[in-house]
């Protein structure tokens, strides 16, 4: 039945089971307690390897990982690269873990809102890509949010601007080096898979977070393949989707970050009200401009 749809339809539907299924581990996370962050993003990065490579093969795409493998004899100091980026990525999954662990997952939501809007800024800045009126008057309404809690607490939280600025460094980066795909992804994982093993192993013999919660010994594998199903959805989608609907649809992630956020028990502080309703507005800003922007695309074919 899947295969009669149509490709847009099978591209929404992955794209949001990739953005419930993300929502969905971020709302267990504190469940995992007491695990260390580092050993549970340790779990993720072993279980992240062999379903990124069978996702590869899937949709035929095995080659992208030799041909950066005959890069790397022919550049050693790419292997440098891949390293970096693959702790930019490790980060990311730290903070992904560590924020529900810690009660600041709302602060996490916030940065991954502000994301595409940075990347918005990177494009036009770095890359020349042409802005339309509504994606300035997005990045000016987020901007007036920030200055706001510039001016309130003196900075945005350093979980905000992890993710809000440390991704597109990570973008930048691998695609200034030349593996900005999915074969990429792979190496860069299996840059950080030793760093990732050493820390579920400590914890494994060293640890006592599996003697506090047994429940753990099933839990957290089956916690570390829902994250693996969720990307390869993920990656589905972005190769279903046309950018512009993928971009659209990627708003689902956060908006379902802070509802989980909320269901484990965090609040938004009243004064942090102007800044969520900047970004707030800024996204629908952008999600509407997108939108009629796809509606008058004209239409090709039968």
């Amino acid at each position: 039945m899947f295969g009669s749809l149509s490709r847009d339809t099978q591209g929404a539907i992955v794209s949001v089971a990739s953005s419930v299924l993300f929502a969905g581990v971020y709302f267990v996370t504190p469940f995992m307690a007491p695990a260390p962050p580092g050993a549970i993003i340790g779990l993720r990065i072993l279980v992240a390897v062999p379903i990124v490579a069978l996702a590869l093969i899937a949709v035929r795409q095995w080659h992208l990982v030799t041909e950066i493998g005959r890069r790397i004899k022919r550049q050693p100091l790419l292997l440098l690269g891949i390293i970096v980026c693959g702790g930019l990525v490790a980060a990311q999954l730290w903070v992904f873990t560590w924020a529900p662990l810690n009660g600041r997952g709302l602060q996490v939501a916030l940065g991954y809102f502000l994301l595409p809007l940075v990347l918005v800024l990177v494009g036009r800045f770095l890359y020349r890509d042409r802005l339309t009126w509504w994606q300035w008057s997005a990045a000016g309404i987020a901007a007036l949010g920030i200055v706001f809690e510039l001016i309130r607490v003196g900075g945005v939280s350093w979980e905000t601007l992890l993710v809000a600025l440390g991704y597109p460094v990570y973008f930048v980066l691998r695609r200034a080096l030349g593996f900005a795909h999915i074969g990429g992804l792979f190496w860069e994982f299996l840059a950080v898979a030793p760093f990732a093993a050493f820390a579920l192993v400590r914890e494994l013999m060293f640890g006592s977070a599996l003697a506090s919660n047994p429940a753990l010994i099933w839990a957290a594998p089956l916690f570390a393949v829902a994250t693996g199903i969720a990307f390869i959805c993920y990656i589905l989608a972005s190769r279903l989707l046309t950018i512009s609907i993928f971009g659209l649809l990627s708003y689902l992630e956060p908006a379902l970050l802070v509802v989980a956020s909320m269901l484990n028990g965090e609040r938004i502080d009243t004064a942090e009200y102007p800044l969520y309703i900047a970004i707030w507005v800024a996204v629908l800003v952008i999600v509407g401009g997108g939108v009629v922007a796809l509606l008058r695309r004209p239409r090709t074919g039968i």
